[in-house]
C-alpha cells in the first residue's frame, strides 16, 4: 500500500491521539506567528479581498487545526480595524491526506463558531470551513483561486519511500537503518534529498498556479542545522530501537530492510536553492529557530527544570507515536507498537543525558508577483 494511504496522525481524542499530543507543534506555530501576522497584514493592506480564501495544508487534527484558522481571522480583523474597513468573508480549506480524521475536526466546529461569534459579534464577516483531502505534493485547487496558504510541521513528509528506486545493492548499504543515520552512505542521503527536492519543487509550482496574483504563503518546516550539532533525529532513534528488536528476534529482518521512514528535514541552503530554482514565488522571509524537543510539555509546577529525564522522554515518545503509529503498525503489526515505544522512550532517556536534545525549524514567507 502506498505511503499516502498509510500515513495519518492518530485520530480521535483519546490518550494517544494527535489531538492530545501535539503541544510541541503548537509551540512551533506560535513561534511563527509574528511572520504570519506580518505577511497577512501586508496582503490584506495591499489587496483587501472581499472573500479571503485560505488553505491550511497538512492541517492534521486537533486544537492546532482551528488555532491556525482563529489566528488568521484575528490578524485580518485587526488589519481591518486599522484600515477602517469592513472585514471580509472567509473561506477556509483544510487539507490533509485521505486517512486524516476530518470528522473530529467537523465535530468541533459548532463550538468554534460559537466562540467566534461571542468574540467578534454578528457584524463579523461569515466564515465557511470545509475539507480538501489529497496530497499537497500536487494540485488541489483551480488556478488563481487562493489568497493565502499556510502549512506547519508537514512539508518534511515525503510522498513516497525515498529509497524505492535504488538498486538492491545500494539499499543494502543502509541495512539496519530505516532513515538517514550517521553510518548511512552518501547514496542514501542523496536519495532522500532528491525525493525532497522533487516533492518541494512540485509543491511550489502547484501553489504558485493556485495563488491569486499578490497571494502569499507562510510555511513552518522542520530542518537540519549543518553548522550545529543538535541531537540524533527521532527517526534515527527509531532505527536504533528497531535494530535492537531485530537482534532479539522480535521483528523480521525482511520487514526492517524494506522499511524507510518517508521524511526529510532539509538545510536552509537546500530549501533556498529549490525556491530560487523553481522561480515561481518571491522569497520574502527565511528564518531559523531551535527549540527543545520537549518544548510544550505540560508543567504543573510552572518550572520544567526539575522534571526527570524519563518524564521528558515520555512526552517526546508520546507525540512521536501519535505521528508514526500508522506507518509502524502497517509494517510491523499493531501488537508490537507498545514494545517499540517502551524501548524508544528508554533510548531517549539515555540520549538526553549526553546530547543537546533540540530541533531546528524554518519559517518561510513567500508571495506571488502581482
Amino acid at each position: 500500500m502506498e505511503t499516502n494511504q498509510l500515513l495519518h496522525m492518530n485520530g480521535g481524542q483519546g490518550e494517544r491521539s494527535y489531538a492530545n499530543n501535539s503541544s510541541l507543534q503548537r509551540k512551533l506555530m506560535l513561534k511563527a506567528k509574528p511572520i504570519l501576522e506580518e505577511t497577512l497584514t501586508i496582503l490584506y493592506r495591499d489587496y483587501s479581498p472581499n472573500c479571503m480564501k485560505v488553505a491550511d495544508l497538512g492541517c492534521s487534527v486537533g486544537p492546532n487545526t482551528l488555532l491556525v484558522t482563529s489566528n488568521i481571522i484575528h490578524i485580518v480583523d485587526a488589519a481591518c480595524t486599522r484600515l477602517n474597513c469592513d472585514p471580509p468573508m472567509f473561506q477556509f480549506y483544510l487539507n490533509d491526506l485521505f486517512g486524516n480524521d476530518f470528522n473530529t475536526i467537523f465535530k468541533s466546529l459548532p463550538d468554534f463558531y460559537a466562540r467566534l461569534e461571542e468574540d467578534k459579534g454578528h457584524k463579523f464577516g461569515s466564515c465557511f470551513i470545509n475539507a480538501t483531502p489529497g496530497s499537497f505534493h500536487g494540485r488541489l485547487f483551480p488556478n488563481n483561486s487562493i489568497n493565502f496558504f499556510h502549512s506547519a510541521n508537514s512539508l518534511h513528509w515525503l510522498s513516497q519511500d525515498p529509497l524505492l528506486e535504488l538498486t538492491k545493492e545500494a539499499k543494502s548499504l543502509n541495512k539496519g537503518n530505516c532513515h538517514i543515520a550517521s553510518t548511512s552512505p552518501p547514496v542514501v542521503y542523496k536519495a532522500y534529498l532528491r525525493q525532497f527536492q522533487e516533492g518541494f519543487r512540485l509543491f511550489l509550482k502547484s501553489r504558485s498556479e493556485e495563488l491569486v496574483p499578490g497571494g502569499a504563503m507562510v510555511l513552518v518546516v522542520p530542518c537540519t542545522c549543518k553548522n550545529e550539532t543538535l541531537s540524533k533525529s527521532l527517526w534515527e532513534v527509531i532505527s536504533l530501537t528497531l535494530n535492537d528488536m531485530l537482534l532479539e528476534g522480535l521483528i523480521e529482518e525482511a520487514k526492517l530492510d524494506s522499511f524507510n521512514i518517508p521524511t526529510y528535514e532539509p538545510t536552509i541552503e537546500e530549501i533556498r536553492n529549490v525556491i530560487h530554482e523553481e522561480e515561481s514565488l518571491l522569497l520574502q522571509r527565511l528564518e531559523i529557530f531551535t527549540v527543545p524537543r520537549d518544548e510544550g510539555i505540560n508543567i504543573e509546577c510552572g518550572d520544567d527544570s526539575f522534571l526527570d529525564g524519563n518524564r521528558r522522554a515520555e512526552f517526546i515518545s508520546t507525540y512521536t507515536r501519535a505521528a508514526m503509529e500508522s506507518l509502524l503498525s502497517a509494517k510491523f503489526g499493531a501488537e508490537i507498537i507498545n514494545e517499540i515505544f517502551t524501548r524508544f522512550q528508554k533510548k531517549l532517556v539515555q540520549l538526553m543525558e549526553v546530547e543537546k536534545f533540540e530541533t531546528a525549524n524554518l519559517i518561510i514567507s513567500m508571495t506571488k508577483m502581482a
